[in-house]
């Protein structure tokens, strides 16, 4: 018998590479697991088929003395994620049937090293949300309490880990859709620095903040995902070699805290307690504090991601591919097939997106949002000149009730600490920090580290002393 309840990566790859037991067992206590429990949870839409095959397959490596870091670990996939010949839905009716003809950089590497794909996790529709209650296939409930949300929008992965029904899954962060999840479900969330992970294969939302990052039991599990997949890849453009140094510097030890957004009105109380415990814990470490200030970023955040939302989605027209619906005519295909195959709030982005970049508006709102974004990419550069890493808290709440946030601005507003990283394209992290009582249930918080561009090494060193505090 496996005890994943304490399993990690890093052990994973020693008792497999030992022989004290097989990718084939490893797969099976997952699908076991997953049998019990995700009826409930909701947090895999489609288990594959061939996961058997694929750890015979990684056994078969072992045997030949292969080793990986990722051979034979078990892993859950975000529905935004392509995977060739699998059904990949981003979580949408637009895309029910549709079927990857290729696979995402991130999983030909993956694939290369041996891992085990179990399936494909739930998540807000294009990922478009905070909470995983926008699938058009159901909400993904929380492991620590089935009454309230696991985040978004990579509900799904979260869920998964948390509740060990994967060692470790990917997810997408455009304004913090892996971390806010990962510190609603107690788990550790990595956002990579822009471009350190090839964005083909992933589903555009907001392609000037998407990136794919790993979500694990711990920084060092994360570490190891995120080693396997970065790297600048000739398919997307944008890509970047990341070659980050683990050493601490001297600078590293000092954290600026922007306290006015942490003392704003609608961070929980429990929240702002969490926090400053942490602060004291890393003090006592010989960390130095530093106040700072950083602006609210969220109008910034949601007109450019507004904008190339409603861009992006303007190719599921119903006629390329995709759900298509007839009606008398043109114009009828496209709003039945818009109106059937999007749901409420993607619906919401893409005419908001729609409105600030139409004439008269565009320079008035996203024009100066780029100008806006520039000035706080300057802002940060000088900020990291005087402090290593920034600290938050990486939701103002801990998981809310199912349905409880039906006005979605105070959906958006959930976004207020992490949206910063995405627009400026800095790397981030959510390291799970303790948890806050409510109606009898223990729900986890979170912290949030953000490191300077490329500089996802501080972020493991400082996640691997944060553990030992």
């Amino acid at each position: 018998m496996i005890d994943i309840t304490s399993l990690t990566i890093k052990e994973a790859r020693k008792k497999l590479d030992s022989k004290e037991f097989t990718a084939v067992d490893l797969a099976s206590a997952y699908l076991a697991e997953i049998k019990k429990k995700n009826k409930e949870l909701n947090a895999y839409l489609e288990i594959y088929d061939d996961v058997l095959d694929q750890a015979k397959f990684a056994d078969e490596m072992i045997a030949k003395g292969e080793s990986y870091p990722m051979l034979g670990i078990p892993l859950a996939i975000k529905d935004n994620i392509l995977i060739k010949g699998k059904k990949a839905s981003s979580a949408s009716k637009m895309l029910e049937n549709y079927v990857a003809s290729y696979n995402a950089t991130a999983i030909e590497k993956l694939k290369k090293q041996g891992a085990v794909f179990l399936g494909r996790t739930n998540m807000d529709e294009f990922a478009l949300g905070g909470s995983t209650e926008n699938s058009a296939y159901g909400v993904t409930t929380n492991p620590a309490d089935s009454a309230r949300v696991s985040g978004g929008t990579s509900g799904g992965s979260a869920a998964a880990v948390s509740s060990d029904l994967a060692l470790g899954a990917l997810g997408s962060d455009t304004g913090g859709s892996i971390r806010q999840p990962s510190a609603f479900c107690g788990v550790v969330g990595l956002k990579p620095t822009y471009g350190s992970v090839s964005r083909y294969g992933l589903m555009a939302a907001t392609s000037s903040f998407d990136v794919i990052g790993p979500i694990a039991k711990t920084v060092q599990d994360a570490q190891i995902i995120f080693d396997a997949i970065k790297g600048q890849d000739v398919a997307d453009s944008t890509s970047i070699k990341v070659n980050y140094d683990s050493k601490e510097s001297a600078k590293s030890k000092i954290i600026g805290v922007p306290w006015d957004l942490v003392n704003q009105d609608g961070v929980d109380l429990k929240v702002k307690e969490n926090f400053k415990m942490v602060m004291k814990n890393l003090e006592s470490f010989g960390y130095q504090i530093k106040d700072i200030k950083l602006p609210n970023c969220l109008a910034l955040y949601y007109i450019i991601n507004f904008a190339e939302v409603s861009s992006n989605l303007s190719r599921f027209d119903g006629i390329r591919y995709g759900l298509h619906k007839d009606g008398p005519n043109l114009l009828a295909d496209y709003m039945l097939t818009k109106g059937t195959g999007f749901g409420k709030e993607t619906r919401r982005r893409i005419l908001l997106g729609t409105y600030v970049l139409s004439a008269g508006y565009y320079d008035a709102y996203y024009g100066k949002a780029q100008k806006a974004r520039i000035a706080l990419r300057r802002e940060f550069k000088k900020l990291f000149s005087e402090v290593g890493l920034i600290l938050t808290p990486t939701s103002p709440t801990p998981a809310w009730k199912i349905g409880e946030k039906s006005d979605p601005l105070s959906m958006y507003l959930e976004d207020v600490f992490t949206v910063t990283a995405n627009i400026v394209g800095v790397p981030a992290i959510s390291i799970p920090s303790g948890f806050s009582d409510i109606d009898g249930k223990k729900l986890p918080l979170g912290i949030q580290f953000m490191a300077p561009h490329g500089e996802e090494g501080s972020l493991f060193k400082i996640g691997e002393k944060f553990n030992m505090l």
